[in-house]
């Protein structure tokens, strides 16, 4: 009996340590959840400048720059999957691997070939398991965007996007990530970014754009010194390294998220099970006193 006392003593002991660990990551994410959303909120105006003054300017040209090519001839595509560097998160990263199988498997449905790029260990984890190829990952401050992190993916993206298919070039780039709306929900997404589709500024179905007011009728037409072609190739490019990093900081949100309202859960649940265990304890104590007791008044007796 007292060796079950000990295994119950144990078990809560253990419980008791694990329970300080998600309590202290749950602080953690907590504390830094503001942080990101600060950044969601920061990223947000330059995009959705960006978004709408390139949606108005790319009506009024020719249509035939690289970043607005069509989508008819598009033989190999580009994934970028947003993962987190490491678990306790919940399904955050299960989801959105979900949510990348089936792109890729609609790619592959289509006959395109698919390159693909990832970030955050846990992605790379998930390929390298399953012996399946990837052209790059980065790791490392999956919950803290930074701006140097989304020019470094961005720039690797438009190199691959700018060079010629027969020198591995690609024709098109998904990112699958998780939008981030609130502490208690998060959604996976996929958003095609490149190339552009040229369309009116009113007619944008984009989760940046979509929540701007509609934009008034201008009959003006933009005048561009030197050109268009040159004023495109400056506005394209910070505008794919905004919406990367706009991603990079959803991303980061919907991480701390996930992570603090699973901590939140796996220390109610330590909780739960210490209660358990010393009512167990408590039983298995009570028990070995009852037989004690009896042990000496069934001596007595006999005495």
């Amino acid at each position: 009996m007292g060796a079950q006392i000990r295994v119950y003593r144990n078990k809560i002991s253990s419980t008791q340590s694990m329970k300080k660990i998600f309590k202290a990551m749950e602080m953690i994410a907590t504390s830094r959840i503001n942080k990101a959303r600060q950044r969601i909120s920061s990223a947000s105006p330059y995009a959705n400048a960006l978004t709408r003054l390139l949606s108005q300017v790319v009506t009024q040209t020719s249509g035939d720059h690289p970043f607005l090519r069509g989508t008819d001839d598009v033989r190999r595509s580009a994934v970028v999957v947003f993962s987190s560097d490491r678990g306790l998160a919940g399904s955050y990263s299960a989801n959105v691997l979900k949510q990348a199988e089936g792109l890729l498997e609609m790619l592959h449905n289509d006959g395109r070939e698919v390159k693909i790029y990832l970030v955050g260990r846990k992605a790379k984890q998930y390929f390298d398991f399953r012996g399946r190829d990837y052209e790059k990952f980065w790791e490392g401050e999956t919950d803290n965007a930074s701006t140097e992190r989304a020019h470094e993916v961005a720039d690797v993206l438009l190199d691959a996007f700018t060079a010629d298919y027969e020198a591995g070039g690609i024709d098109e780039i998904h990112l699958v990530y998780t939008r981030f709306h609130s502490m208690v929900t998060q959604e996976p997404k996929v958003l095609r970014l490149l190339p552009l589709e040229v369309v009116d500024a009113n007619a944008l179905n984009d989760d940046i754009t979509k929540s701007l007011p509609e934009l008034e009728s201008n009959s003006q037409e933009f005048e561009f010194e030197p050109n268009a072609e040159e004023f495109l190739d400056k506005a394209l490019p910070r505008y794919f390294r905004a919406r990367i990093y706009s991603c990079l900081c959803q991303a980061a949100a919907s991480e701390l998220a996930s992570r603090q309202r699973a901590m939140k859960s796996a220390g109610d649940n330590a909780d739960e099970l210490i209660r358990k265990y010393t009512r167990l304890m408590n039983n298995a104590r009570q028990a070995e006193v009852t037989t004690e007791l009896t042990e000496i008044v069934s001596a007595s007796e006999a005495l």
